[in-house]
């Protein structure tokens, strides 16, 4: 059997919603990192990779209560409520109290294609699982994004974590050279 034939890729789009990308702290670079996200969407359809979509919510009474505007996908997103499995977490990371582990299983992913926000949270705690999961996490080194904090700007932790997880917990690549 070939490589390609034991590769088997699902993309997994984090917190890409309204109360994170239109908040009053602007994500680093969010209009090309929408993009580069949305280049994913489109090649992963084309080769019928599954996608899913995480969306944070936090408890009843808060501004991201399930359902609520805030914790609704950026309509930019093309992602297809028909199609594509729109979940909601309530950790940074997208296993911890969902389905999403039994349902990569279920799809038989064998590697996890991780984009979207925010990097020094649900990026790298998913990541970090993905790894310990058995699955082969590739992070899209320029499809994931964060805010500056009072401590780093937003492109030096972006930069910290693609050297950080790179090797030991994922495989880093470019929207642009990744292929499902």
């Amino acid at each position: 059997m070939n490589q390609s034939a034991l590769r088997r890729p699902a993309l997994l789009i984090i917190d890409m919603q309204l109360g994170l990308f239109n908040g009053s702290d602007k994500p680093y670079e969010g209009d090309r990192v929408l993009k580069n996200i949305n280049q994913l969407i489109k090649r992963a359809r084309g080769a019928n990779a599954p996608i899913f979509a995480a969306r944070h919510t936090g408890p009843r009474g808060t501004p991201i209560e399930p359902g609520s505007p805030l914790s609704q996908l950026v309509p930019q997103l093309d992602v297809d409520v028909k199609r594509d499995l729109i979940f909601d977490k309530t950790r940074p990371c997208c296993f911890f109290g969902t389905s999403l582990g039994e349902r990569l299983a279920e799809a038989g992913t064998s590697e996890l294609v991780i984009v979207g926000m925010k990097t020094q949270y649900c990026i790298d705690a998913t990541c970090r699982t993905a790894a310990d999961m058995g699955l082969r996490p590739v992070l899209i080194a320029d499809a994931h994004t964060c805010m500056d904090t009072r401590v780093l700007p937003a492109r030096a932790i972006i930069e910290h974590h693609n050297a950080t997880l790179d090797g030991s917990f994922v495989t880093l690549a470019s929207a642009a050279n990744y292929e499902f």
